[in-house]
Formats: C-alpha cells, structure tokens, sequence
C-alpha cells in the first residue's frame, strides 16, 4: 500500500470493513418517528427490523424505544440472518411482517412495505481530506462515497471546489441511489472524466473495487473513520486472483455457486455456464461460506452471487473459487490478460 505524502501512517485494513464497524461510539438517527408513522398509517400489528453485521447489538435497544413508542398491540421482531448490503433483505420476515425496517443502507429496491433507514455518520470529513490534499496533484478530482457519508457529499464538494479543484461526479446505474455513491459491487459512479479519484470513506474494499475497474486512475482513499490517507494499491490483490485462476486451470469439475439472496442472484449467468459444461453442477445457497462449500467434491467453484464472497474470503475456500469472468479464462474461453474487477451492474 502505498504511504500518502502528509506522512500519516498506513494500515492494511479489513478488506470486509463497510465503515459500520466503527471504532468510535456514536450516536445514529434511526428515524423512529418515520417508523411510527409508517406504523400507524398501514395500522400495522408486526414490524420486522434487520440490521448490519456491525449493528446487530444494537437491535435490543432499538426495538425497546420502538416499544415504547407503539404500544402493547404491536410486534417488532429482529432478523438474525446475515446482512451485508441493501440487496441482502430477510424475505422470510419480510413477507411476515406489515412494515419491514432495513437499517443501514441507502434505498435499493422501492416497495411500500420496506424502510430504509441509511443511518448517515457524523465524523467530521474536512480533517482526513485535508491530509489527503497532497495525494491530489492534479486540479481535477472525481469524487464518490459510501451511503454513510452520503449525508456530506456536497460539504465535500464544496470543499474540494473552494480550493480550486474542479470536481467530476455523476451517478452510476439503476442499483445506485445517490450522486457520487458507490458499492462493494457497483463503481459507476466512478466513470468520470477524471485521471485521480478521491474516495471518501471507511475500509479499503471499496476503493480498491473501484481502482480495479478503473486501473486507469489513481484512487486516493481518505477514511475518516480510521484517520487514514492511502493509495489504492491493486497488485496483491491482483496475484492472488492470478493464482486463483491458475490453480483452477485444471478443474475437471466445477460448483457453480447461485446465491438465493434476493438481490444477490445472476440466474442467467449461472445457468449459461452449466449448459456449456458438462462438468458443471449449479448449486443453490442462501449464505456462501468455506464451510458450507468444503463437503462438495469440485475441482474448483463459480460464485456467480455478490462478488464479495470471491474477493473477501477467496483464499479462505478449500479449491479455488472464481469470478464468472475468471472462470472464462480459466477453461481457455477468454485470455488471461482480460481478468477484471467482478460487479454487478443494473441487477437487482
């Protein structure tokens, strides 16, 4: 990883970092007036409540104040699935209760049965961009976020333009809800018209999601829950995907892996690559996981599901597990120099 040249110390970081697992304690908006008003409106008897990883502990306490604010007649129920992003709803609460509560991510999929609450950060951003500035030599500047600073993306902005940056933004696709945001699997908002991209925010997925798919700009992170200035540095990752492949070049039998999530599932892409293998065997599963997968007698496994499970825990799998566009160059489809950052793009 690169070191910034205001001198500031560098970490590795958790690639699985979303920037909710949050070192300081905070105090987070959790909307619950816009829920008891949802609640009453629909006259609601049950409320399903889901929460990301970083804040299930949190859950407890927020359905106590929602209690005391509904009265004895109504419900709240907390989901104890997995959930690592707006495309990741419990469908099985979902359907069973009459207002659903997805916290922590911006609004993906519009039903008038689920709110989202984002839950916005309140770490002040002007300090690490500050420190940032001497990564950003050059007077125009793309600049994208997490939902999570979404809530100060146009104090960034301004920011930037009163030091004489020219700012590039644009939003990306349909899966994207605001300006300048971006995914663990969508970086389209990142296609500008600028060679150096300030990326605001915690964790270093993101950025270096986005500096893969755009290997053509420098991606400067600036993370102000960490107080950390780094550059997105793609190499490691990519010779450890080099290897992946590699290793699976000599597959004879493969597990391709679809994810049953509701907005995590590529069917068609899945279902193309066992009809043109013989050797290829789909496989269903809610949660994608090293142990769930490590009974299966493959060679090697596709994940056709969100493209984090290749990226965060690839090295954990017991046999190499690969990206759709991965798998193409391994079985001598597509050239080894076509290897790419895996997204999704107007999925849901």
């Amino acid at each position: 990883m690169s070191h910034g040249s205001s001198g500031t110390e560098t970490s590795e970081g958790d690639l699985r970092k979303t920037g909710l697992a949050l070192k300081h304690d905070r105090e987070w908006d959790y909307e619950l007036d816009r829920i008891v008003s949802a609640v009453n409106e629909r006259d609601a008897s049950t409320v399903g409540l889901q929460f990301p990883e970083g804040l299930k502990r949190r859950g407890p306490a927020v359905a106590d104040d929602l209690r005391s604010l509904l009265g004895d007649d109504v419900h709240v129920m907390i989901s104890g699935q997995p959930c690592y992003g707006a495309c990741d709803l419990d469908t099985y609460l979902m359907r069973r209760t009459d207002v659903f509560v997805h916290f922590g991510h911006s609004p993906m999929k519009e039903s008038e049965k689920i709110i989202y609450v984002p839950l916005f950060s309140n770490v002040d951003v002007a300090p690490i961009m500050e420190e940032a500035i001497g990564e950003l030599p050059e007077e125009e500047v793309g600049l994208v976020t997490t939902a999570q600073h979404m809530n100060r993306f146009e104090e960034m902005r301004s920011w930037l333009e009163q030091r004489g940056y020219t700012v590039h933004t644009r939003r990306g696709d349909e899966r994207l809800t605001h300006e300048g945001q971006v995914l663990g699997c969508n970086y389209a908002s990142a296609d500008i018209d600028a060679d150096q991209i300030l990326y605001v925010g915690g964790g270093k997925f993101h950025p270096l999601g986005l500096a893969m798919e755009h290997p053509d700009k420098r991606v400067v992170i600036a993370d102000p829950v960490n107080n950390v200035v780094t550059v997105a540095d793609t190499e490691k990752f990519m010779k450890q995907r080099y290897g992946a492949v590699h290793r699976a070049m000599d597959a004879e039998r493969w597990g391709v892996v679809f994810c049953t999530k509701i907005g995590q599932g590529r069917w068609e892409v899945a279902t193309d690559i066992v009809e043109n293998n013989d050797d290829a065997y789909l496989i269903t599963m809610d949660e994608v996981t090293p142990d769930r997968l490590r009974n299966f007698d493959f060679d090697a496994f596709v994940n056709t599901g969100c493209p984090r499970i290749t990226t965060d825990d690839g090295p954990q799998f017991h046999k190499p597990m690969l990206t759709p566009g991965e798998y193409e160059i391994a079985v001598g489809n597509e050239p080894l120099e076509s290897l790419s950052f895996d997204t999704f793009h107007g999925t849901w």
